[in-house]
Order: structure tokens, then sequence, then C-alpha cells
């Protein structure tokens, strides 16, 4: 079993275990550090959506800083029991909504936008580019979407990359919407 820690927030230093999996990369301490850093340590109020929840780094580290609501899907049935047994673990409200669904079927048929949505999938599978036609769906026109790739990424659709950083062979960028066409 892997681990890691939460780095921020109400259960900062607490651990989250995940099994191995294939295309699990969770997302390293200091890359989150950065991102919440972007998005600010606050995110009361804000929906946040983790597509690729794997490990449960990123929908953790929004839980535990005061967001409204996250919502994990993850479609590995053994990573998705070990998200819940830390969310019950770590004593997380309800607040933290589990979904075992694929990212892209659940992208099309969620009608709700999200506030922040984390695209963190596996590589070399097209997954971000499958993604770039539902996103003025799935997020809010004044939302952010922070996406992990291979390769360094400028737009996915109307949205373009605002902050960006490499950590290795990570690629991370955060992405907001190009003004609406007047």
């Amino acid at each position: 079993m892997n681990s890691l820690r939460i780095i921020g927030g109400q259960w900062r230093r607490q651990i989250v275990h995940f099994p191995d999996g294939a295309g699990l990369r969770p997302t390293p301490d200091r890359v989150r550090e950065t991102l919440f850093n972007w998005l600010g340590q606050d995110l009361r109020g804000r929906v946040c959506l983790d597509l690729f929840a794997g490990s449960g780094a990123l929908g953790f580290e929004a839980a535990s800083r005061g967001a409204a609501r996250v919502v994990m899907v993850e479609k590995d049935a053994r990573v998705m029991r070990a998200l819940k047994e830390n969310a019950r673990r770590l004593k997380m409200p309800e607040t933290v909504e589990f979904v075992a669904a694929d990212a892209l079927e659940f992208a099309v048929f969620r009608k709700t936008p999200f506030d922040v949505v984390f695209a963190d999938p596996p590589y070399r599978q097209g997954w971000l580019a499958r993604l770039e036609p539902v996103l003025d769906t799935l997020l809010d026109a004044g939302g952010s979407l922070y996406a992990e790739a291979e390769f360094p990424v400028e737009t996915l659709g109307r949205w373009r990359v605002t902050r960006q950083g490499r950590a290795g062979q990570v690629y991370f960028h955060l992405l907001n919407m190009l003004e609406p066409d007047t």
C-alpha cells in the first residue's frame, strides 16, 4: 500500500493510503503546494471535481481546505474502496462524494458545473483531448481547470493556461476561460 500526506488545511499532515493502479501517479507535494497557492488556500464555498481521483490527493486537499463540496470520480473498484476508507478514517463530512464511473462518461452526463476541476489523467491515453469538448458544461465560466500532462498545454477549447509549471516529467497547468466573444 502506498501513502501520501495532506499538506494543508484541516487534515494537514494526515496520511492517505492507496493501492498501486494502472496510470496512478499521485500529484507530488511540491506541485500540490503550488496549485493551492494559485487557487488560494481557502476553498470555502467552492464546488470541486477530482475527475481522475486515483490516490485522492487533489480531492482530499480541496476538502481539507474547506471546499463546500468535493466529487471524486474513479472507475477502479479497488482504488475507490481505498478512497472511501480514507474519508471514513479521517472522518470527512458528507460533502465529499464518491462516484464510481468512467471520467469521460461522468463529464458528458453531468449537467451542473463545478468551480474547480482537477484533471490528472493517466498519461498517453488522450484524456485531455477527449475532455476538451465538454469543458464548457463541466466548469462554471469563472471556474478554474487544473490539468496535469506529460506535455505542455496552452489551451483546451476556450480554456487557456494562466499559470504553469514543471516538476520532472510532469507539466502542470491552471486554465481559465478565455473572454467570451462579444
